[in-house]
């Protein structure tokens, strides 16, 4: 004769209902990652690039031209520029 489960038919009854609760979602979770681990390295498999193939970082922005923006250009004077000059003469190309 089927009877309706109750609170002490639980699958672990010497721990907590909300530690079954707990646990079932920690299961879940677990699950979940390794079916995602499982279907990203399945994915690598297959999907490999091309050797020297070099697309750059896309977390890195390209250099934008001083016309993009006023703030991003500075005029220097004429004792600047030849400052800046002599410091780079002074850094050693070797």
């Amino acid at each position: 004769m089927y009877r309706p489960l109750s609170l002490e038919d639980r699958v672990f009854p010497s721990i907590s209902l909300a530690q079954e609760i707990g646990l079932a979602v920690l299961f879940v979770a677990a699950l979940v990652w390794v079916v995602g681990l499982g279907h990203m390295l399945w994915d690598s498999r297959f999907h490999q690039p091309e050797p020297g193939v070099f697309d750059g970082l896309s977390a890195i922005p390209a250099q934008r031209t001083s016309a993009a923006h006023p703030m991003e250009s500075v005029e220097l004077t004429e004792a600047e520029q030849q400052a800046f000059a002599g410091l780079i003469r002074t850094i050693p190309l070797h």
